[in-house]
């Protein structure tokens, strides 16, 4: 038994020290998880997504039987490139009660409080195994989840519910937008600028591809949400890059863009890809009539399913038990939770810190907000020993 104790905020400040920004490996964070719960007896198999350099940790405490809780939650962090950080942003830094750190909100806060109160787990056996899911890539489209979740649905007991730690202030999620991102690539045909009749200009035809986009997304924020819990009330959509053109005096013969849509729960993203290919055929003809080459191709490069709202399921009536809360809230961005749901494990989003915070320079958790996860966690412990 190990001997090796840490507060939450310990074990966030061990936790924030790796750099485990998604282009970077992050296995010296699993390794030392790995080794933390081996000191405690703790077993843990990893499920890699990129062996070598990037897996994911899966370890029980309790029994080897179905209908366990997971806690869920991705060990990756987004770039600080070009942010302006007021302290090193991979080193903790309390002031005045934040906690100021990469990923101290999105999200190793919620993954120190489990690992720190490991001792509590054990101090007496529980009836009701609970299991940590830490994934990686999850900043970039929740990939490395995926193979883990499908090793559980394959391999493993059938957990009863999943519990994502993604930042909502502790507060219980059980419904999100899903996330599907699109590259869209015009092939045009090269000209002198003088010459438009022998060209097909890539630009221009993106532009049209664009307002169509634009179209789109004046439609669905008419619909608006009839639910009326989410915030933007409406299916989004982001244009997020543009390349295209070589110089003033030539016919651009190739333009591409990055494009995204967040959908409500009830809306399709296979209508919205739909529809915009519909356009982009009827822009064809006329471009293949000059240049056979030339044309429009969109590929989907990743979509991160919609969490639907599931009332009174296991992972529902649990979250809400732990947090004592007596309703459920929405959210706009994007968690496993949704890929979790569609391999038939009932999920939901509580975890600490808000969402705010993420992403951003000087991003923080609040000391209260792990206070109140511990809280939530311990009444978990009680839970599975009952």
């Amino acid at each position: 038994m190990s001997e090796t104790h840490f507060t939450s905020i310990d074990m966030l400040a061990k936790l924030v020290a790796f750099d485990t920004t998604s282009r970077n490996s992050n296995l010296p964070l699993i390794e030392f998880v790995q080794n933390y719960l081996e000191g405690f007896g703790i077993d843990s198999i990893l499920i890699d997504y990129e062996a070598g350099k990037k897996t994911n940790l899966y370890a029980t405490i309790g029994p080897d039987k179905a209908g366990g809780i997971v806690l869920s939650g991705h060990t990756d962090v987004v770039p600080v490139d070009g942010q302006d950080w007021s302290s090193d942003p991979f080193s903790l830094e309390e002031r005045d009660g934040l906690l100021y750190g990469r990923g101290s909100a999105d999200m190793k806060g919620f993954i120190a409080v489990i690992l720190a109160m490991v001792p509590q787990f054990l101090a007496k056996p529980l009836k009701t195994p609970v299991h940590f899911a830490f994934s990686c890539d999850e900043e970039v489209g929740c990939n490395g989840v995926r193979p883990m979740i499908d090793h559980i649905k394959q391999h493993l007991p059938k957990p009863s519910a999943v519990l994502v730690g993604e930042p909502t202030s502790m507060r219980v999620v059980n419904a999100h937008k899903s996330a599907t991102r699109f590259e869209t690539v015009v092939n045009g045909h090269e000209a002198h600028s003088s010459c438009s009749h022998l060209g097909v200009n890539a630009i221009l035809t993106a532009g049209q591809l664009l307002g169509e986009i634009g179209r789109m997304s004046e439609e669905y924020q008419a619909i608006g949400d009839v639910s009326g819990r989410f915030d933007p009330g409406y299916t989004s959509f982001n244009i997020g890059e543009i390349k295209g053109g070589t110089a003033g005096n030539i016919i651009p013969g190739r333009c591409a863009f990055d494009w995204e849509t967040r959908t409500l729960p009830e809306h399709k993203t296979a209508d919205i890809k739909a529809r915009f290919n519909r356009f982009a055929d009827s822009l064809t003809p006329k471009m293949k009539a000059v240049s056979p080459d030339a044309g429009i191709e969109t590929i989907e490069v990743n979509s991160i399913p919609s969490l639907m709202p599931e009332t009174d399921s296991p992972a529902e009536i649990l979250a809400m038990h732990l947090a004592q809360a007596n309703g459920s809230e929405a959210v706009s961005y994007g968690t496993e939770a949704g890929l979790f749901q569609q391999a038939g494990m009932p999920a939901v989003v509580c975890g600490p810190g808000n969402i705010e915070q993420a992403h951003k320079s000087d991003e923080f958790v609040a000391i209260s907000e792990l206070d109140k996860c511990e809280t939530f966690i311990q009444r978990l412990i009680d839970h599975c020993k009952a």
